[in-house]
């Protein structure tokens, strides 16, 4: 009892401990990825892709590709608008930098650059940033070329002009933090390949590609369906015997809300039924898959 009275005696202001800018993250990353583990390792690469594919629902990215470079440095690249350069009349910085440096920063909070997102909706990015040992960002916008690059989060130096360019777009490379990740850090490909192709199949149109090139010969993947999720149903069923050869499927929007469903009967006992909220797997049901 005389322990736990002198704590409370030296409980004062100076037990308080404030945690500026992108410090919280790397305090408690599990907060923001759920692990350090082998899952949170490959939940970064998810938030910068997830960004990409946002890109590409809007109608402004029309191809997207992730690379796995040696020393397991990620690289992904999209043809989009690119991320905003211009000084945030708030913070003071780069839009860019106040995206990647910031939590809870981004353009998905107004409804109108982003109509749908998915990720960590405004903190993917810069958890990302903070969680990395470097992260490094080339934009082309504007007919020019930016870059800005970042060590555990903090800006090395300010946006910069690097070149010219006839194209937009955003390219994200970054090598994750090992004093965070302490039990994984190395990027497993099939799960990566796995869910770049389910991405593809949820996205029609959109053209996806994966390289790994930490081998002697690197191995790529480029996956594109025009038929959305009609093509992925008949992908899951492809060894089956299918009772219907026609696969199902219907769409409707209403109040900006969009659904699709696409079924296919086969001869198994059991139903694979998968449902999707803005291009996350919903492995635990709710409204969207009862209705």
């Amino acid at each position: 009892m005389d322990n736990l009275n002198n704590n409370n005696h030296n409980y004062n202001a100076e037990n308080i401990q404030v945690l500026e800018g992108l410090e919280a993250v790397r305090k408690r990353p599990g907060m923001y990825i759920g692990s350090t583990g082998e899952r949170g390792l490959h939940h970064l690469v998810w938030e910068i892709v997830d960004n990409a594919i946002d890109e590409s629902m809007v109608g402004y990215a029309s191809e997207i590709t992730l690379e796995i470079l040696p020393d397991n440095i990620i690289k992904v690249t999209d043809d989009g608008r690119g991320i905003p350069v211009d000084k945030h009349a708030k913070t003071g910085k780069s839009a860019v930098e106040t995206i990647l440096t910031v939590l809870h920063a981004g353009g998905k909070f107004d409804g109108k650059s982003y109509k749908v997102s998915g990720g960590l909706h405004g903190v993917g990015a810069s958890v990302v940033n903070a969680l990395t040992d470097w992260f490094r960002v080339t934009i082309a916008r504007n007919g020019l070329l930016y870059q800005q690059e970042y060590s555990k989060g903090v800006p090395q130096y300010e946006l910069k002009v690097i070149g010219e360019s006839v194209h937009t777009g955003t390219t994200i490379e970054f090598k994750a933090d090992h004093s965070i990740f302490t039990e994984a850090h190395v990027y497993d490909f099939e799960l990566l390949r796995n869910r770049i192709q389910e991405l593809a199949f949820l996205n029609r149109h959109i053209k996806i590609s994966i390289t790994d090139s930490r081998g002697i010969e690197p191995v790529s993947f480029t996956y594109q369906y025009e038929g959305g999720i009609e093509e992925y149903v008949a992908f899951i069923n492809s060894n089956k015997n299918k009772i219907n050869s026609h696969v199902f499927y219907t769409s409707k929007e209403v109040d900006d809300i969009t659904v699709e469903v696409s079924l296919q009967y086969n001869d198994s006992y059991a139903t694979n039924l998968y449902s999707f909220a803005n291009n996350i797997h919903t492995h635990e049901g709710g409204m969207h898959e009862d209705g």
